[in-house]
């Protein structure tokens, strides 16, 4: 029960972390601070999905579920849980590299909005 628990949770704060790297430029907009958190984290995001790597906590999850006695599952978290949901023939090499250009694509935008918000307000300021 333990091990389940703590593989749901794995779960849960790697998909939490997806959701970030994919959208994280919004709370960028809101609190610039959150840059210094949200960069490296797209870029970790990008580096995975263009290379075709595995996030450490897809292993990490399936080595619990293992030792909670359920079943693992082939491929990465985003073929599993995302890709499988929303592309139902999996996930390709091709999809891979799409998805960690759109998550380039949508932070340089929310990240260009930032700074022309920074601008204006500084232009306002000395103004």
């Amino acid at each position: 029960m333990m091990y389940r628990l703590l593989a749901d949770t794995t779960l849960v704060v790697h998909f939490a972390f997806v959701l970030f790297v994919v959208l994280g430029g919004l709370l960028v907009l809101r609190w610039r601070w959150v840059a210094w958190i949200h960069l490296p984290a797209v870029l970790w995001g990008a580096f995975v999905e263009l290379t075709g790597r595995i996030c450490p906590l897809t292993p990490l999850e399936l080595w619990l579920r293992n030792l909670g006695g359920q079943r693992g599952y082939e491929g990465g978290f985003i073929e599993h849980y995302i890709t499988s949901w929303i592309y139902p023939e999996g996930l390709t090499r091709e999809m891979q590299i799409a998805l960690g250009l759109s998550a380039l694509v949508i932070n340089l935008l929310l990240y260009g909005i930032a700074i022309l918000r920074i601008r204006r307000t500084k232009r306002r300021v000395a103004g």
